[in-house]
């Protein structure tokens, strides 16, 4: 299947989504050494793909463990330069699914490699604390606090990151 990115006239559009695992006031997050912050597990939705099951095949894909959904937590539009696409300028839409519990989180191995073939490693970072670390999305440093039982929409333009729900 054919991965969500459209190349258009100044640049891509991106559909991606990416999961929010949750162990013992912690978020799973990934990173690559080449690149100075973390990041949620996801990917891009494939041509055909429901978000659903993109986001259920994505974190099996880079943890080897199968999660179930609980629910979509958020929805960001962003608008940026992306430097993994020959710096040209991005507008991405992003769905974050809140994953369930699961109990082989102490076994999760990371077994991904990002876009550009370079190896990624897992980490737990602790969720009142993040405010100490360079992540992506910015928003996760004060949502991921006090979830709510909504589904927050975020647009991040020029560095800039907006709730609008």
């Amino acid at each position: 299947m054919t991965d969500i990115t459209l190349k258009v006239e100044d640049g891509y559009f991106i559909y991606g989504v990416s999961a929010i695992i949750l162990h013992n006031n912690n978020v799973l997050m990934a990173k690559n050494d080449n690149y100075p912050y973390y990041y949620p597990i996801g990917g891009r939705v494939s041509f055909g793909e429901t978000s659903e099951n993109a986001v259920l095949r994505e974190v099996h894909e880079e943890t080897g463990v199968d999660f179930e959904i609980d629910r979509l937590a958020f929805i960001h539009e962003n608008f940026f330069v992306g430097s993994f696409m020959g710096n040209k300028p991005c507008h991405e839409i992003r769905l974050f699914y809140l994953m369930k519990p699961h109990n082989d989180v102490e076994n999760i191995k990371c077994s991904n490699v990002d876009v550009n073939g370079e190896k990624e490693s897992l980490h737990w970072l602790p969720i009142d604390k993040l405010s100490e670390y360079h992540l992506f999305p910015e928003f996760f440093k004060s949502e991921l606090r006090c979830l709510k039982n909504e589904v927050g929409h975020f647009i991040t333009k020029g560095g800039n990151t907006v709730r609008v729900k």
